[in-house]
């Protein structure tokens, strides 16, 4: 007598290809995310280096943003003249190798020009691969991107926690970002072929080189900024803010993003089911009131077991509000791309622009006064969560080809 098998029913064939793409675009999350946190956990190394004031590390985390702003137009065209698995291949290859030239650099104009190109490569890969992931969310029906943007905090906490060892053991920066490039750069490669390859219709323009986001888009992304300011602020200024307002050691000082990520990692992951029992609007307005009380802590703390609490409650409030954000994009409006490489915009922008800012407040005043605005736009999230009721809810997702069919649609960016 044959034995009983499993209810579970094997996936069908048609289904299979979504799978894969899922797995794929999860590990392109976690790859981008690795090098965000490698570069974020050895900025206080790079100062130190460089022998550069507040103001001076601020001036030069402001490059990024413009470097992201000058180059997240033309991702859209690279997806449709190379199709977007070809684009996000290269666009990650670029990203991961931008990684060394912070570390190469010899002088704080060196620095500038180096964070000018990491910005501008982060910013395409970003837009590229949200938009991939929006697009495998599409086909299988039910709501991904909280983790895989999981995916991405996890990639950033374990690089983070091999910075916090490179610190302790005196690893130079330049050593080691060459030896996470070199990782990162294979890692990607591989994985990138399992990712959707979406194409444009043979009659389908190319897109303009630069569009401004639609209104939509802007409502959408105000939350983003507020929640991405946040967590751009928390990964390039933790580490500085333990080392020179509580006094704590560099090993101490690098572990402050690394309780940052890994409590905004635990809570992305676990992201979906939270936002379907709460919905979107008051998952958003309870992580808003969190990210505050954890800002409250940093400003008030005296030393590192209090303000590393602080950064950590920081990442539990902000965790579901960008995948949202891209969620709200993705399902509102007639023009979905758009929008989403929209919000990607106004909300990585945010990302990169918040370390400028708390770096220019601190050579104002200080640091903790830098922390006290992250604390007011954290405390804004209660207040702009309603721009969320526009994803229809965490169940509701557009199907732009049905599951088994050519992954071939308009460029997803």
């Amino acid at each position: 007598m044959p034995l009983n098998r499993s209810p579970r029913a094997a996936k069908p064939p048609a289904e299979r290809p979504v799978a894969r793409a899922k797995l794929g675009i999860s590990v392109v999350f976690a790859v981008h995310g690795a090098v965000s946190g490698t570069a974020a956990s050895r900025i206080p190394a790079i100062q130190s280096q460089l022998h550069l004031s507040a103001g001076q590390l601020g001036l030069a985390l402001v490059m990024p943003a413009i470097g992201a702003s000058l180059a997240m137009p033309l991702a859209g065209r690279v997806a449709h003249r190379l199709g977007s698995r070809a684009a996000l291949r290269l666009l990650l290859a670029l990203w991961c190798l931008a990684l060394v030239l912070p570390a190469l650099a010899p002088g704080l104009p060196w620095l500038c020009l180096g964070l000018a190109v990491f910005g501008a490569t982060a910013g395409m890969s970003d837009v590229t691969m949200n938009a991939a992931g929006v697009a495998v969310e599409s086909r299988l029906g039910r709501t991904i991107m909280s983790g895989l943007h999981g995916m991405w905090s996890l990639g950033g906490l374990v690089a983070a926690a091999f910075g916090a060892l490179a610190a302790r053991q005196l690893l130079s920066p330049r050593l080691h970002f060459l030896i996470a490039a070199a990782l990162l750069l294979v890692a990607g490669q591989l994985v990138c072929g399992r990712v959707l390859d979406l194409r444009p219709e043979p009659e389908a323009e190319a897109p303009p080189r630069f569009s401004l986001p639609p209104r939509s888009a802007l409502v959408i992304g105000l939350v983003g900024f507020c929640a991405v300011f946040a967590e751009g602020a928390g990964m390039d200024w933790s580490g500085v803010y333990l080392r020179d307002v509580t006094g704590a050691a560099a090993g101490t000082a690098a572990m402050a993003y690394t309780a940052f990520a890994c409590t905004m990692t635990v809570s992305r992951l676990a992201g979906d089911a939270v936002v379907r029992r709460l919905g979107p609007v008051r998952a958003v307005r309870a992580g808003g009131a969190v990210a505050a009380a954890g800002g409250v802590l940093v400003v008030a703390a005296t030393g590192p077991a209090v303000a590393i609490p602080g950064f950590a409650l920081i990442g539990i409030g902000i965790a579901v509000v960008v995948p949202l954000a891209f969620a709200a994009a993705g399902h509102a409006g007639p023009n979905p791309s758009q929008a989403i490489a929209g919000v990607a915009t106004v909300t990585y922008t945010s990302g990169l622009i918040a370390p400028a800012i708390v770096g220019g407040v601190a050579q104002a005043s200080s640091l903790r006064v830098s922390f006290g605005l992250v604390t007011a736009l954290a405390a804004m999230l209660v207040l702009t969560a309603g721009a969320l009721r526009s994803a229809g809810g965490p169940g509701k997702v557009v199907h732009e080809a049905p599951v088994g069919t050519d992954a071939r649609a308009d460029s997803p960016v």
